[in-house]
């Protein structure tokens, strides 16, 4: 006999509390919401890294995908088959380098576009979220579409968010637009976990020379403007780039690569943030005993 929590494997992970007046979802201990406000600037790819680096920490992670016009991670992940149908009519995530994943992407045709006004997409994330079947989640990383139109608010406002990463580019057309996600969150009380600065500089594979393409130490002007910590910079680096496309992500392929560390980094001090927020009590964590065969 073993002792174990049917609230996944890191006992270090607790509950903490989720906007004011959202009750938290009983399998989910912690759902965070990765957004950046503005597109292009690699907010997926770090949503995915992010959720793989908690894995590799011993957490157990599922990952949303909610941008349902645009889903990027079916793609990311390599995934090409559509979710089972439980007896209960609920959807059964598919599992994909050790995460419980779910996306609008499994739902439809790749080349079929998703003309939704903005209800019947608000819908859709909160039915992709409440009719799936995960299981005992540390973590739900939610992959955010940019913007701060609908599906950000219905996020912010109706789903139990834990924390928000913000993703930007160090460039100040980006930055302004990060600004807004930022403004949002603040304003539904979602706490602000960090800055996570992607693109923030690229070295040169065959002379090693460093430039940086999009300015400046963006990120961290941004983080010290809003009191926030900064997680990590990445680099503009065509490795990631060519494994996102090919279906196996950084972290997976090259875990010893310096942009994996650094996503390692970033997941560590996420979580370091999120336990500085307050704990949720109102969902106990329960213990139960597994028979564990010779």
């Amino acid at each position: 006999m073993s002792v174990s929590t049917d609230f996944g494997r890191y006992p270090q992970v607790r509950r903490h509390l989720p906007q004011n007046g959202v009750k938290s979802l009983p399998e989910i201990k912690n759902i965070i919401a990765v957004a950046s406000g503005k597109g292009g600037v690699g907010k997926s790819t770090v949503a995915l890294n992010l959720a793989l680096g908690l894995t590799k920490l011993g957490a157990r992670v599922g990952l949303l995908d909610a941008d349902i016009y645009g889903p990027s991670q079916p793609h990311m992940l390599g995934v090409t088959q559509k979710p089972e149908i439980n007896s209960d009519k609920t959807m059964q995530p598919i599992m994909a380098h050790g995460l419980q994943t779910m996306s609008i992407g499994y739902l439809i045709n790749a080349d079929t576009p998703a003309v939704w006004r903005g209800p019947m997409v608000s819908g859709a994330l909160q039915q992709m979220l409440s009719s799936s079947s995960w299981y005992a989640l540390d973590f739900l990383i939610v992959d955010l579409p940019p913007g701060t139109g609908d599906v950000q608010l219905t996020m912010a406002q109706k789903i139990p968010v834990c924390g928000a990463v913000i993703v930007s580019t160090p460039q100040d057309v980006a930055l302004l637009d990060v600004k807004k996600a930022i403004a949002m969150f603040t304003r539904v009380k979602v706490p602000i976990l960090g800055i996570v600065e992607n693109m923030g500089m690229h070295v040169c594979s065959n002379c090693a020379h460093t430039e940086h393409i999009f300015g400046i130490a963006g990120g961290a002007r941004l983080a010290e403007e809003f009191k926030v910590p900064l997680l990590g910079s990445l680099p503009l680096d065509r490795t990631i780039c060519e494994l996102g496309d090919s279906g196996t992500p950084l972290l997976i392929a090259q875990p010893e690569a310096m942009a994996s560390k650094i996503y390692s980094d970033i997941a560590r001090n996420v979580m370091q943030e999120l336990a500085k927020t307050p704990r949720d009590l109102s969902v106990p964590n329960k213990i139960v005993l597994e028979e564990v065969g010779c």
